[in-house]
């Protein structure tokens, strides 16, 4: 069995906010997100993972170094694995760009052009770059288990390369703070194995 294992970063102090925060530093995790983080590091220990790979971004990395501890792994990172850009966007209220903008998520995942205009990373590059990523772990770690630690969109990304989702079905799916997105390298295409899975406790409470 051969498992790409995607984990979204805990919960940041962005994400209580509702702040566009990109790749801006000086983002920690809440308290609630280091207890996410502990949760997910306990919940991956019966899969066996054989290496681990982060963003370079705080939040994802102080997620990954939770988990490696409890793993007792070391990680590399990786900027295939980055947060994307925002541009002209980051630093802003969600009520605001909404305001201002309408609703650049969705434009984000249509690809519309005000999105490279205002200097953010489009989704066909985030996808391309992720793809690389996960083509280059399938192929180096062989019948291993690979943990790579990163965020929202780029595990859309993924999901999107092999679900084909519309962007409109892209816009509604929330992937959660210290989840798992799994897939499974079947011959030369891959597969979903799971979107959200999390201890079961945390159904209920997040």
């Amino acid at each position: 069995m051969s498992l790409i294992i995607f984990l979204r970063h805990a919960q940041a102090k962005n994400n209580v906010e509702r702040v566009l925060a990109g790749r801006s530093d000086g983002i920690p995790l809440t308290d609630l997100g280091l207890q996410q983080a502990e949760k997910i590091a306990n919940f991956l220990e019966p899969l066996k993972i054989s290496a681990i790979y982060s963003s370079p971004i705080e939040r994802a990395l102080h997620t990954t170094k939770i988990v490696s501890n409890k793993l007792n792994l070391q990680y590399k990172i990786d900027h295939r694995l980055t947060e994307i850009e925002m541009g002209s966007f980051s630093g802003m209220l969600y009520e605001e760009m909404f305001a201002k903008h309408g609703n650049i998520f969705l434009k984000f995942y249509q690809d519309n052009p005000l999105i490279e205009k205002n200097g953010v990373e489009t989704f066909s590059n985030v996808k391309k770059r992720v793809l690389d990523m996960v083509n280059y772990c399938s192929q180096k770690h062989d019948n291993e288990n690979i943990l790579l630690v990163t965020h929202m969109d780029p595990i859309k990304a993924m999901i999107s390369t092999v679900l084909q989702l519309k962007p409109e079905s892209l816009y509604e799916l929330i992937i959660r703070n210290a989840s798992l997105t799994i897939v499974k390298k079947e011959q030369s295409n891959f597969s979903m194995v799971a979107i959200n899975s999390m201890s079961p406790d945390r159904y209920h409470h997040d």
